[in-house]
């Protein structure tokens, strides 16, 4: 699902909300998630998961292009761990 695509579902299933609402929503939801994993927090959703970083080293790495070796500087990655129901949904037969 992209973007627009949940704008669309959200809209759909709140008919009494304004496209313009809707919208302002979304953007506070995943500016608030971006906000408190750049401040090293984690974000928690029951049943769905939890949004946290982690922190990556310097290495080596290589030019897939030329094969040559580059340095890559150590950074912080995000990383999402899967909750229980999600998980059950997932793996449903």
């Amino acid at each position: 699902m992209i973007r627009s695509e949940l704008l669309s579902a959200l809209a759909r299933d709140n008919p009494d909300l304004r496209a313009e609402d809707v919208e302002q929503v979304v953007d506070i939801f995943f500016d608030e998630i971006s906000q408190r994993l750049a401040e090293g927090g984690r974000v928690e959703l029951r049943g769905f998961g939890a949004f946290s970083t982690r922190e990556r080293e310097a290495r080596q790495g290589r030019n897939p292009r030329t094969g040559a070796t580059v340095e890559v500087d150590a950074k912080r990655v995000p990383y999402f761990r899967p909750g229980k129901e999600i998980r059950r949904i997932l793996n449903q037969d």
